[in-house]
């Protein structure tokens, strides 16, 4: 039984900033970020500064599992009219048990859907990551179209898939996804 309790979204703190940086520069996660240069430390605490210092509604949260921080959530291009925004995630550490991207994926839909009181979740993924599009889809996201060759990656321009859940939707398959995540 894994129980629910032992994991949380938090913000983002600046004691969080090296971590975060490291994950973040792992050529794991860069491969599938739309910006994929080597972030230096000043620049990463520029950005942290910017945030800190001109409030904004995007929201950038540490996924924990009893305390112990396992990856990245952020909830961006917010559309307060249309009751949407767009959000990103990745798994910092490798050495997590089996399930644990399920686990995040399902708070940061809660929190987005719950706590952010939205309408619409949308988010993009590049084609050629199918492990995430896969999981996406497990939790009722729906594909909304495909931007063709819309990004340079490697040389190459790579098309994005595009994505949304509905709270409508996400009502009806929650209970079913709660027992997947916390069996």
């Amino acid at each position: 039984m894994i129980d629910s309790a032992q994991f949380k979204l938090r913000p983002l703190a600046e004691h969080d900033l090296e971590l975060v940086l490291a994950w973040r520069n792992s050529e794991r996660v860069r491969a599938n970020m739309y910006t994929d240069h080597v972030i230096s430390l000043d620049e990463h605490r520029r950005w942290f500064e910017r945030l800190r210092d001109h409030p904004t509604p995007e929201k950038y949260l540490i996924f924990e599992s009893a305390e112990r921080p396992l990856g990245f959530v952020s909830f961006t291009r917010f559309n307060v009219a249309s009751d949407l925004c767009y959000w990103a995630f990745y798994l910092g550490e490798t050495e997590v048990p089996r399930g644990t991207g399920a686990i995040m994926e399902f708070m940061a839909i809660e929190y987005a859907l719950r706590e952010l009181k939205l309408r619409k979740l949308c988010c993009e993924v590049f084609v050629f990551n199918a492990p995430v599009i896969k999981l996406h889809h497990r939790f009722g996201f729906i594909e909304e179209g495909r931007l063709k060759e819309h990004m340079l990656k490697a040389g190459k321009y790579e098309d994005i898939v595009s994505l949304a859940l509905f709270e409508r939707d996400w009502e009806n398959i929650r209970p079913s996804l709660y027992k997947l995540c916390f069996r």
